[in-house]
């Protein structure tokens, strides 16, 4: 009877831990390690970078090795943890993926004591407690071509070996689930066109012959960032050799 327990329990996919009776439905946590980006960890886990995200709570692409991540959608249920001699917030709350101020919120503490068998809510729906960050798609493919600086330029280049101009920005739009023409001419010809650019904008310039022949991807400021002959940087459109050659803007959104 206990074999046909365990069997059923197992395959219902509950884990039931040893300390204080916590359980854990259908939990899918995932634990950074060296080398990973959140892209990564969204390819080999079938999500979208933007769920991960959102799910936990995170304002950049930037993450840590070690660091906890929640591959699962925030829970709708509730479940309890029984506080146990030892025990701290600080603790309970690492063991179940939430910050302290998460955990708090949760159980409407005013303070970090605790007491021995004390019942405490260690999942809930965290959206309803701190608003999801809205990232915008601008801000995600800045975000997404900065990661590139550096990158050495390539004639013809659209991977992280070796940027074009246009390989870049297609590139990193199409990151982001954005799909753009591949050159600049056809970036130029077939977006949409607007007489100021906003951040996350594309920004086209004459060079080497008549007509839109470098594109980057505008920042604010003046500043706009693309693969120019010195690999993936950041330029100023303002400085004396960008802002004679400056043609226009064009937007993908």
């Amino acid at each position: 009877m206990k074999k046909h327990l365990l069997t059923v329990a197992a395959a219902a996919g509950i884990l039931f831990t040893s300390f204080g009776g916590s359980v854990y439905a259908h939990e899918n946590i995932y634990t950074v390690q060296s080398g990973d980006t959140l892209w990564k960890i969204s390819q080999a886990n079938g999500v979208s970078v933007a769920d991960l995200r959102a799910w936990n709570q995170l304002t950049s692409d930037n993450i840590f090795v070690n660091q906890k991540l929640s591959l699962l959608a925030p829970h709708t249920q509730e479940t309890t943890y029984t506080v146990q001699k030892g025990d701290s917030l600080w603790g309970i709350a690492a063991r179940n993926n939430l910050s302290v101020t998460q955990l708090k919120s949760i159980n409407n503490l005013t303070s970090d004591t605790i007491y021995v068998g004390q019942v405490l809510k260690v999942t809930a729906n965290l959206q309803s407690i701190i608003p999801t960050p809205t990232v915008s798609k601008a801000q995600m493919a800045m975000d997404e071509a900065k990661k590139y600086i550096g990158t050495p330029y390539l004639w013809g280049g659209n991977t992280p070996a070796g940027f074009d101009c246009s390989g870049f920005t297609s590139y990193v739009f199409n990151k982001v689930g954005i799909s753009i023409p591949r050159t600049a001419a056809t970036q130029w010809s077939g977006l949409k066109v607007i007489s100021t650019p906003n951040p996350g904008d594309l920004v086209f310039f004459e060079t080497y012959a008549p007509g839109p022949t470098h594109v980057g991807i505008y920042l604010g400021d003046n500043k706009f960032i693309q693969a120019g002959s010195h690999g993936v940087a950041i330029a100023d459109m303002t400085n004396t050799y960008w802002k004679p050659r400056y043609l226009g803007a064009r937007t993908p959104y």
